[in-house]
Order: structure tokens, then sequence, then C-alpha cells
């Protein structure tokens, strides 16, 4: 993931797309925030894929969240910058699961862990978490989960 990033880093400045460039330092710069945290606990490797994606998906749901605040405002400028960027980091991302399969996932989990009631809502979502980190809206799995055993 890592070379792929540095990779598309590159080329953003051959091309000299300034949009895209900013954006992956943008990623970058999360990422490495992240390897300097874990540092802290011995591990000097950095953080794996699995970690780099949820990074950045957590960077996307901040720029939705943006993007929604900015149109209510009325700063569509803002609001359009905050979708191009989401466009950009979303190319790293692997395909997000639309609801039908998210509703699959979490009635798996459920079986899985043996959840029977809204106390067991944690455990599922762990097992979601492990399974689907980058790959799956958690907000929306959350309340699949709350559906399904409440």
């Amino acid at each position: 993931m890592r070379d792929r990033l540095n990779a598309a880093l590159k080329t953003a400045m051959l091309d000299r797309d300034k949009n895209r460039l900013a954006t992956l330092r943008l990623v970058n710069a999360a990422i490495k925030d992240r390897d300097i945290a874990v540092r802290s606990d011995g591990n000097y490797d950095g953080i794996a894929d699995d970690a780099i994606l949820a990074v950045m998906s957590k960077m996307v749901k901040q720029r939705v969240d943006s993007a929604k605040i900015y149109d209510e405002a009325g700063r569509l400028e803002l609001a359009e910058q905050e979708r191009s960027e989401i466009g950009v980091i979303e190319d790293f991302l692997p395909k997000q699961l639309s609801e039908d399969e998210i509703r699959i996932a979490v009635q798996k989990a459920i079986t899985e862990t043996g959840a029977g009631s809204i106390r067991d809502m944690g455990r599922v979502m762990g097992t979601l978490k492990a399974a689907y980190a980058g790959k799956m809206d958690f907000g929306k799995a959350g309340g699949a989960v709350k559906e399904l055993l409440g």
C-alpha cells in the first residue's frame, strides 16, 4: 500500500496535478502520524496495510462530513474540494460493500459469535472490523446489528 501511495505521489508531481498531490501528501502525513504513535509501543516497522486502510477510510468519512457541512453553509467551492479529495483517497480503497452485502456480513458475524441480544453488539462489531476493515461502513453495519439483535 505504501508503495502504491508513493508511486501515485511521484506521478502527481510529474503531472503537476496540485490537487491530487496535496491530497496524497495529507494521506502520507496521516500514515506517518500513526507510525509514530505505534513506534512508542515498540513497533518500529510502522503500521500494516489494514491499518493504512483504516486511516484512509477515516479520512474519507471526515471529508464526507465536512462536505455536508460546507453544502449546508453555502460554501460550494469548499464542498467540491472535499469531494475531490474523497475521490483521490477512494482510488486506493477496496470496493465498499453494498447495504445488502453488509446485512449478509452482519448476519454471518452474529451467527459466528453466537450473539443473542444487543449486549453482544461489541463482539459482533469486533468480528466485522477484523474481517472487513476498509471495506465496510461501520455506521451502517452498527444499524444493521441493532436491527437484527434488537
